[in-house]
């Protein structure tokens, strides 16, 4: 009996892909949250880790990146493989071929792949035509692979994550939807402080609230910034012109400036609160320097922690048996 259980309890699907935090069982962000401190661990004493020696990992990237690209590009290499970028340009991509044709030869090259692009209907695509894991880099919907690291910079500076107040204030994008999916995994408050307009996807809203039922989590979503950061332990905020949206440039910050993250703000927060920034961050706009390089702010741990978080879903996706869903 007792290996009938152990055996049940190993077979416990995680998802192929990450295309979004909500579709993720919560065992499976526990196990990332784990091996991202372990692999972040290893890396600091020295101790080789070379767990994905053999495999390459394709990189599609439509947006610009930073952060994204060159943690995956060097948790690849830290963890003994190899990472291949594919400029759309010079992919037949770019000239019509189908991403299903495209989704399944290079399923047989790579070891999986990871998509930054605008439509979130193309990450969902190329999951549904590829064997190959499929992974969320950033679409105009969800960033999951930022609200993942985040969950694991929050556990680090708080020391949990159930019962900790989120509040994030500003334009309610693809990072803030991310957050709200998280926080309904693990027990987390999120309060939002978003202009009407701005507001997150209300589907993504909607969704999470039925999970955070299950776990004692909850969303709230407010035009004020003040009520939303009332008690918070963590303040989060994002640009306020995501990528495609330059054109709305001079509308967005004559909307968003009354919902600056700045020392008046952060007074409302509890004394011991950590300030959070997904970056780039434009200082005097979203954020005030002040704050953004004060004391309480850990944008710089929080960067670091993609790296290891990323590194956690590549050795958990790119080991996981084919099949499991």
């Amino acid at each position: 009996m007792a290996t009938s259980r152990a055996s049940k309890k190993q077979t416990v699907a995680f998802a192929k892909d990450v295309l979004d935090v909500a579709a993720m069982p919560r065992r499976q962000i526990d196990a990332l949250l784990r091996l991202a401190a372990a692999l972040k661990a290893k890396l600091r004493r020295g101790t080789p880790h070379s767990l994905l020696a053999g495999k390459t990992l394709g990189l599609l990237f439509q947006k610009p990146s930073t952060r994204t690209r060159v943690s995956f590009e060097a948790g690849m290499n830290q963890l003994g493989g190899h990472a291949m970028v594919l400029p759309m340009a010079e992919i037949q991509l770019s000239r019509g071929e189908s991403v299903a044709d495209t989704a399944r030869v290079l399923s047989r090259y790579l070891d999986g792949i990871v998509i930054r692009t605008y439509d979130h209907g193309i990450v969902q695509e190329w999951a549904e035509e590829a064997t190959m894991p499929v992974i969320n880099g950033l679409t105009d919907l969800s960033h999951p692979c930022q609200a993942l690291s985040d969950l694991m910079t929050i556990k680090e500076k708080k020391g949990r994550l159930k019962g900790i107040k989120l509040a994030y204030i500003g334009d309610g994008n693809n990072v803030a939807n991310s957050l709200i999916e998280a926080a309904a995994k693990v027990g987390m408050h999120i309060a939002l402080g978003c202009p009407v307009g701005y507001q997150p996807d209300q589907h993504v809203v909607d969704r999470a609230r039925v999970e955070a039922a299950r776990n004692g989590s909850v969303i709230e979503v407010d035009v004020d910034p003040q009520i939303a950061v009332k008690d918070a332990d963590v303040l989060y905020t994002d640009v306020w012109i995501s990528m495609g949206r330059e054109r709305e440039q001079a509308r967005r910050l004559r909307t968003l400036a009354p919902y600056q993250v700045n020392g008046r703000l952060l007074q409302k927060a509890k004394a011991d609160a950590i300030v959070m920034h997904c970056l780039p961050a434009h200082r005097g706009e979203e954020i005030t320097a002040e704050v953004l390089d004060g004391k309480q702010s850990v944008i710089i741990d929080q960067a670091e922690n993609r790296l290891h978080m990323q590194k956690a879903i590549l050795v958990q996706l790119l080991t996981q048996k084919k099949g499991r869903a």
